[in-house]
């Protein structure tokens, strides 16, 4: 694994942990997301969301960020976020 996903992956479980939330325990599901933000961090400098991403080539400032503004209603609403990356802990 690149630098890039290994510090993302690293600081996506700090998210969790800090919010009492999990990640996916569909670890496919979770490589696949991380990846593709750290390429996004290694094209533009941000952890752009892949899966809210508009543009086909991330753009700086441009596109959401993880975790995007709206996470933690969307895990309060349907118990994971959009994204299905970050989810209520099952404690």
């Amino acid at each position: 694994m690149s630098p890039a996903y290994q510090m993302n992956y690293q600081r996506l479980l700090d998210t969790a942990e800090k919010h009492g939330l999990m990640l996916n325990p569909d670890e496919a599901r979770v490589e696949k997301v991380v990846g593709l933000m750290a390429q996004n961090y290694e094209a533009v400098g941000e952890w752009i969301c892949p899966c809210k991403q508009q543009h086909k080539l991330p753009e700086k400032g441009e596109d959401k960020t993880c975790p995007c503004q709206e996470w933690l209603d969307e895990i309060a609403d349907e118990g994971h976020c959009d994204c299905r990356l970050f989810f209520a802990s099952s404690q």
